[in-house]
């Protein structure tokens, strides 16, 4: 049995906002409503469900290993938004991308907090 992750919950106070600005940034679609959820499915075949979510929602984390060309592209659409990006996770490194094991890679947030990477090599240069 091959296991692979399918789809995750991510929490938005207005999820049709949330998945929009992440489909927009990334390039992507929004898929059509499933039930509660808002779906936004990444190349991979996974899908983040955003889901509405009454009172505060606990940042979350999320990577997207991209390539070069796809990383220029996603860049481009962060500073024409005028987004907030850092170096690192910890945003002590802001208006920076690092060159972490030789790729490049960027952290920005979503409307509601959770924090959004984009890198080009995955960690540990593999």
């Amino acid at each position: 049995m091959t296991v692979r992750l399918d789809h995750t919950i991510v929490a938005a106070h207005d999820k049709q906002a949330s998945a929009r600005f992440l489909a927009g940034v990334l390039g992507l679609e929004v898929g059509p409503r499933y039930g509660p959820f808002v779906p936004v499915r990444i190349p991979n075949g996974v899908t983040l469900d955003f889901l509405d979510s009454p009172g505060a929602v606990t940042p979350q984390h999320y990577a997207f290993l991209v390539s070069e060309d796809e990383f220029d592209a996603i860049f481009a659409r962060i500073r024409q938004a005028g987004l907030t990006y850092w170096a690192d996770p910890h945003h002590r490194r802001p208006g920076e991308i690092n060159r972490n094991d030789g790729g490049r890679g960027v952290y920005f947030e979503d409307p509601v907090g959770h924090s959004l990477e984009i890198l080009t090599v995955p960690y540990g240069g593999g």
